[in-house]
């Protein structure tokens, strides 16, 4: 059988077989490095949340809330553009009532999470 070209996954992860760090996140736009960024508090641009006299916590509260409203955006495309194919296009091609549902259902709770996140805390 022939060796993979590729290193394996766990070897990223465990200490002992760890690489330095600036190796991992060598492009800032690679996926493992922007999922890093998005975890320690980055917004929907991958970036940090700009507004620096907020709390720390409050920053990662209004970053998370962005995230959720760049998800609810693609989702309501997603919905508005199975709607009109509903409307407009060939029977065949219609997502199905479940599909339709579960986009609301997302819209929902993508929704529900920012109300959330931007509840002022006393």
């Amino acid at each position: 059988m022939n060796a993979s070209e590729f290193r394996p996954l766990h070897a990223q992860y465990d200490p002992a077989n760890a690489e330095p760090e600036h190796e991992l996140s060598a492009d800032p736009n690679a996926f493992v490095a922007t999922l890093r960024r998005i975890g320690t508090g980055a917004a929907s641009d991958g970036q940090p949340w700009p507004e620096r006299h907020q709390l720390p916590g409050r920053c990662l509260e209004l970053a998370d809330a962005d995230c959720a409203l760049a998800g609810l955006r693609v989702v309501q495309e997603v919905l508005l553009a199975a709607e009109r194919t509903r409307q407009n296009g060939a029977p065949e091609e219609y997502l199905g009532d479940r599909v339709m549902e579960g986009l609301m259902m997302a819209c929902v709770g993508l929704t529900a999470q920012v109300i959330e996140r931007l509840q002022v805390r006393r």
